[in-house]
Protein backbone atom coordinates (compact mmCIF):
# COMPACT_ATOMS: atom_id res chain seq x y z
CA UNK A 1 0.00 0.00 0.00
CA UNK A 2 3.07 2.48 0.44
CA UNK A 3 4.06 1.74 -3.00
CA UNK A 4 0.49 2.88 -4.60
CA UNK A 5 0.00 6.11 -1.56
CA UNK A 6 2.09 8.62 -3.56
CA UNK A 7 -0.31 7.75 -7.14
CA UNK A 8 -3.52 7.99 -4.52
CA UNK A 9 -2.35 11.99 -2.70
CA UNK A 10 -0.70 13.10 -5.98
CA UNK A 11 -2.38 14.07 -9.58
CA UNK A 12 0.79 14.93 -10.89
CA UNK A 13 2.07 11.48 -10.60
CA UNK A 14 -1.28 9.94 -11.19
CA UNK A 15 -1.13 11.39 -14.90
CA UNK A 16 2.90 10.66 -15.22
CA UNK A 17 1.96 6.97 -14.70
CA UNK A 18 -0.73 6.66 -16.95
CA UNK A 19 1.78 8.33 -19.58
CA UNK A 20 4.84 5.82 -18.54
CA UNK A 21 2.84 2.87 -18.44
CA UNK A 22 1.25 3.82 -22.30
CA UNK A 23 4.76 4.89 -23.86
CA UNK A 24 6.13 1.43 -22.03
CA UNK A 25 3.12 -0.30 -23.82
CA UNK A 26 4.16 1.57 -26.91
CA UNK A 27 7.76 0.73 -26.56
CA UNK A 28 7.15 -2.80 -26.24
CA UNK A 29 6.02 -3.12 -29.44
CA UNK A 30 8.23 -1.35 -31.81
CA UNK A 31 11.30 -2.67 -29.52
CA UNK A 32 10.33 -6.17 -29.73
CA UNK A 33 11.23 -5.30 -33.22
CA UNK A 34 14.71 -3.56 -32.57
CA UNK A 35 15.81 -6.46 -30.54
CA UNK A 36 14.73 -8.88 -32.97
CA UNK A 37 16.28 -7.39 -36.00
CA UNK A 38 19.43 -5.74 -34.63
CA UNK A 39 17.93 -2.72 -35.20
CA UNK A 40 18.99 -1.02 -31.35
CA UNK A 41 21.93 1.13 -33.42
CA UNK A 42 19.39 3.00 -35.97
CA UNK A 43 16.67 3.25 -32.63
CA UNK A 44 19.28 4.97 -30.81
CA UNK A 45 20.09 7.45 -33.45
CA UNK A 46 16.45 7.96 -34.04
CA UNK A 47 15.97 9.22 -30.60
CA UNK A 48 19.15 11.40 -30.91
CA UNK A 49 18.65 13.04 -34.44
CA UNK A 50 15.23 14.72 -33.32
CA UNK A 51 17.04 16.88 -31.29
CA UNK A 52 18.29 19.66 -33.91
CA UNK A 53 14.30 18.91 -35.18
CA UNK A 54 13.26 20.28 -31.57
CA UNK A 55 15.80 22.27 -31.57
CA UNK A 56 14.87 23.97 -34.78
CA UNK A 57 11.01 24.22 -33.92
CA UNK A 58 11.71 25.97 -30.63
CA UNK A 59 13.91 28.68 -32.31
CA UNK A 60 10.62 28.94 -34.64
CA UNK A 61 8.17 29.23 -32.09
CA UNK A 62 6.82 25.97 -32.94
CA UNK A 63 5.43 22.73 -31.01
CA UNK A 64 8.62 20.67 -29.95
CA UNK A 65 6.72 17.21 -31.66
CA UNK A 66 6.60 18.82 -34.92
CA UNK A 67 10.34 19.26 -35.06
CA UNK A 68 10.76 15.80 -33.63
CA UNK A 69 8.69 14.15 -36.72
CA UNK A 70 10.66 16.50 -39.27
CA UNK A 71 13.99 15.34 -37.91
CA UNK A 72 13.08 11.60 -37.69
CA UNK A 73 11.79 12.15 -41.04
CA UNK A 74 15.10 13.63 -42.35
CA UNK A 75 16.88 10.95 -40.49
CA UNK A 76 15.06 7.89 -42.28
CA UNK A 77 15.15 9.27 -45.91
CA UNK A 78 18.97 9.90 -45.45
CA UNK A 79 19.46 6.81 -44.35
CA UNK A 80 17.40 5.04 -47.33
CA UNK A 81 19.31 7.27 -50.21
CA UNK A 82 22.71 6.62 -48.76
CA UNK A 83 21.48 2.59 -48.91
CA UNK A 84 20.46 3.67 -52.58
CA UNK A 85 23.13 5.57 -53.88
CA UNK A 86 26.46 3.87 -52.43
CA UNK A 87 27.64 0.45 -51.65
CA UNK A 88 28.05 1.82 -47.79
CA UNK A 89 26.69 -0.21 -45.39
CA UNK A 90 23.07 0.61 -43.48
CA UNK A 91 25.59 1.14 -39.97
CA UNK A 92 28.13 4.06 -41.62
CA UNK A 93 24.70 5.50 -43.45
CA UNK A 94 23.03 5.40 -39.56
CA UNK A 95 26.52 6.59 -38.72
CA UNK A 96 26.59 9.41 -40.67
CA UNK A 97 23.29 10.78 -40.00
CA UNK A 98 23.59 10.15 -36.32
CA UNK A 99 26.58 12.02 -36.28
CA UNK A 100 25.85 14.88 -38.34
CA UNK A 101 22.00 15.39 -36.68
CA UNK A 102 23.22 15.68 -32.65
CA UNK A 103 26.38 18.22 -33.80
CA UNK A 104 23.55 19.99 -36.20
CA UNK A 105 21.39 20.33 -32.85
CA UNK A 106 24.05 20.82 -30.30
CA UNK A 107 24.65 23.74 -32.86
CA UNK A 108 20.56 25.24 -33.13
CA UNK A 109 21.42 24.85 -29.08
CA UNK A 110 24.26 26.95 -29.08
CA UNK A 111 22.43 29.76 -30.96
CA UNK A 112 20.45 30.49 -27.95
CA UNK A 113 21.40 30.84 -24.08
CA UNK A 114 18.05 30.45 -23.48
CA UNK A 115 18.02 26.96 -24.38
CA UNK A 116 19.84 25.35 -21.07
CA UNK A 117 16.25 24.49 -19.74
CA UNK A 118 14.85 23.46 -22.64
CA UNK A 119 17.53 21.31 -23.19
CA UNK A 120 17.34 19.45 -20.55
CA UNK A 121 13.51 18.72 -21.03
CA UNK A 122 14.28 17.93 -24.88
CA UNK A 123 17.11 15.25 -23.25
CA UNK A 124 15.58 13.68 -20.15
CA UNK A 125 11.78 14.20 -20.50
CA UNK A 126 9.28 15.56 -18.13
CA UNK A 127 7.24 12.82 -16.81
CA UNK A 128 5.73 14.83 -14.47
CA UNK A 129 4.66 17.33 -16.30
CA UNK A 130 1.88 15.00 -17.80
CA UNK A 131 -1.47 16.46 -19.33
CA UNK A 132 -4.34 14.55 -20.52
CA UNK A 133 -3.94 15.65 -24.03
CA UNK A 134 0.20 13.96 -24.06
CA UNK A 135 -2.09 10.93 -22.44
CA UNK A 136 -4.49 11.15 -25.48
CA UNK A 137 -1.67 11.47 -28.55
CA UNK A 138 0.26 8.62 -26.73
CA UNK A 139 -2.84 6.50 -26.90
CA UNK A 140 -3.31 7.43 -30.18
CA UNK A 141 0.11 6.05 -31.27
CA UNK A 142 0.13 3.16 -29.56
CA UNK A 143 -3.26 2.32 -31.23
CA UNK A 144 -1.79 3.04 -34.69
CA UNK A 145 1.54 1.32 -33.75
CA UNK A 146 -0.33 -1.94 -32.45
CA UNK A 147 -2.74 -2.30 -34.89
CA UNK A 148 -0.13 -1.99 -38.27
CA UNK A 149 1.99 -4.84 -35.60
CA UNK A 150 -0.83 -6.63 -35.63
CA UNK A 151 -1.75 -6.60 -39.65
CA UNK A 152 1.64 -7.39 -40.40
CA UNK A 153 2.63 -9.60 -38.17
CA UNK A 154 3.69 -12.37 -40.23
CA UNK A 155 5.64 -10.25 -42.95
CA UNK A 156 7.15 -8.49 -39.79
CA UNK A 157 8.25 -12.02 -38.20
CA UNK A 158 9.86 -12.87 -41.67
CA UNK A 159 11.40 -9.91 -41.71
CA UNK A 160 13.19 -10.13 -38.66
CA UNK A 161 14.11 -13.91 -39.45
CA UNK A 162 14.89 -14.24 -42.96
CA UNK A 163 14.70 -10.82 -44.94
CA UNK A 164 15.07 -13.38 -48.44
CA UNK A 165 12.14 -15.44 -46.78
CA UNK A 166 10.00 -12.37 -46.84
CA UNK A 167 10.84 -11.44 -50.35
CA UNK A 168 10.01 -15.29 -51.69
CA UNK A 169 6.76 -15.25 -50.10
CA UNK A 170 5.47 -12.22 -51.98
CA UNK A 171 6.48 -8.71 -49.39
CA UNK A 172 8.99 -6.09 -50.23
CA UNK A 173 11.83 -6.37 -47.44
CA UNK A 174 12.28 -2.18 -48.17
CA UNK A 175 9.11 -1.27 -47.60
CA UNK A 176 8.79 -3.63 -44.59
CA UNK A 177 11.76 -2.21 -43.38
CA UNK A 178 10.38 1.27 -44.26
CA UNK A 179 7.26 0.72 -42.09
CA UNK A 180 9.40 -0.87 -39.30
CA UNK A 181 11.41 2.48 -38.97
CA UNK A 182 8.56 4.85 -39.21
CA UNK A 183 6.73 3.02 -36.59
CA UNK A 184 10.30 3.04 -34.37
CA UNK A 185 10.03 6.67 -34.97
CA UNK A 186 6.73 7.69 -34.39
CA UNK A 187 7.54 6.17 -30.91
CA UNK A 188 10.63 7.95 -30.04
CA UNK A 189 8.83 11.03 -31.24
CA UNK A 190 5.84 10.65 -28.66
CA UNK A 191 7.54 9.37 -26.01
CA UNK A 192 10.49 11.75 -26.23
CA UNK A 193 7.99 14.40 -24.04
CA UNK A 194 7.59 11.61 -21.71
CA UNK A 195 11.16 10.05 -20.84
CA UNK A 196 13.08 12.55 -23.00
CA UNK A 197 15.21 11.57 -26.83
CA UNK A 198 18.12 10.12 -24.34
CA UNK A 199 16.04 8.10 -21.77
CA UNK A 200 13.52 6.72 -24.43
CA UNK A 201 16.20 4.81 -26.05
CA UNK A 202 16.36 2.46 -22.78
CA UNK A 203 12.50 2.03 -22.55
CA UNK A 204 12.50 0.76 -26.14
CA UNK A 205 15.76 -2.14 -25.63
CA UNK A 206 15.78 -2.90 -21.83
CA UNK A 207 11.90 -4.34 -21.44
CA UNK A 208 12.20 -6.01 -24.82
CA UNK A 209 15.44 -7.69 -24.20
CA UNK A 210 14.78 -8.81 -20.74
CA UNK A 211 11.47 -10.24 -22.05
CA UNK A 212 13.30 -11.90 -25.28
CA UNK A 213 15.35 -13.91 -22.33
CA UNK A 214 12.42 -16.18 -21.51
CA UNK A 215 10.02 -15.62 -24.17
CA UNK A 216 10.13 -17.54 -27.70
CA UNK A 217 7.06 -15.90 -29.57
CA UNK A 218 6.72 -12.60 -30.27
CA UNK A 219 3.19 -11.60 -29.24
CA UNK A 220 4.89 -13.27 -25.66
CA UNK A 221 7.47 -11.15 -26.07
CA UNK A 222 5.96 -7.43 -26.63
CA UNK A 223 3.02 -8.75 -24.05
CA UNK A 224 6.48 -9.67 -21.14
CA UNK A 225 8.18 -6.05 -22.20
CA UNK A 226 4.79 -4.61 -21.64
CA UNK A 227 4.35 -5.21 -18.41
CA UNK A 228 8.41 -4.89 -17.51
CA UNK A 229 8.32 -1.27 -19.19
CA UNK A 230 5.17 -0.70 -16.81
CA UNK A 231 6.62 -1.88 -13.95
CA UNK A 232 9.55 0.00 -14.40
CA UNK A 233 7.45 2.94 -14.69
CA UNK A 234 6.03 2.41 -11.56
CA UNK A 235 9.26 1.18 -9.88
CA UNK A 236 11.13 4.59 -11.04
CA UNK A 237 8.53 6.68 -10.11
CA UNK A 238 8.22 5.48 -6.65
CA UNK A 239 12.24 5.98 -6.52
CA UNK A 240 12.10 9.48 -7.96
CA UNK A 241 8.93 10.15 -5.29
CA UNK A 242 10.80 8.89 -2.25
CA UNK A 243 14.42 9.83 -2.65
CA UNK A 244 14.07 13.12 -5.48
CA UNK A 245 15.35 11.46 -8.18
CA UNK A 246 14.82 12.43 -11.93
CA UNK A 247 11.86 10.57 -12.70
CA UNK A 248 12.61 10.16 -16.32
CA UNK A 249 16.46 8.72 -15.57
CA UNK A 250 14.85 6.24 -12.36
CA UNK A 251 12.46 4.79 -15.32
CA UNK A 252 15.10 3.92 -17.18
CA UNK A 253 17.71 2.80 -14.64
CA UNK A 254 15.09 0.46 -13.30
CA UNK A 255 14.15 -1.20 -16.72
CA UNK A 256 18.20 -1.72 -17.50
CA UNK A 257 18.35 -2.88 -13.57
CA UNK A 258 15.21 -5.63 -14.16
CA UNK A 259 17.33 -6.54 -17.24
CA UNK A 260 20.34 -7.45 -15.10
CA UNK A 261 18.00 -8.92 -12.76
CA UNK A 262 16.64 -11.61 -15.00
CA UNK A 263 20.07 -12.80 -16.29
CA UNK A 264 21.14 -14.67 -13.37
CA UNK A 265 17.47 -16.26 -13.48
CA UNK A 266 17.85 -16.89 -17.00
CA UNK A 267 21.29 -19.01 -16.29
CA UNK A 268 19.29 -20.76 -13.21
CA UNK A 269 16.37 -21.55 -15.67
CA UNK A 270 18.91 -22.99 -18.26
CA UNK A 271 20.84 -24.71 -15.76
CA UNK A 272 17.92 -26.65 -14.73
CA UNK A 273 16.71 -27.81 -18.19
CA UNK A 274 20.10 -29.14 -18.82
CA UNK A 275 19.76 -31.05 -15.49
CA UNK A 276 16.23 -31.99 -15.72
Amino acid sequence: MELLQPFLDNAFLRNALASGVVAAWACAVVGTYMVLRGLSFIGDALSHGVLPGVAGALLLGLPGIWGAAAGSAVMIAGISVIQRRTRLSSDTAIGLLFVGMLALGVVLVSRSSSFSGDLIKILFGEILASTPSDLTLQAAALFATGSLAWLLRRPFLLLCFSPEHAQVSGYSPRVLHVLMLSMIAATVIVSFQTVGTMLVFGLLIAPAATSALFARRMGAIMAGAGVLGSAAVFGGLNLSYHFNLAAGASITVTSVVLFFVALPLKAWRDGRERHD
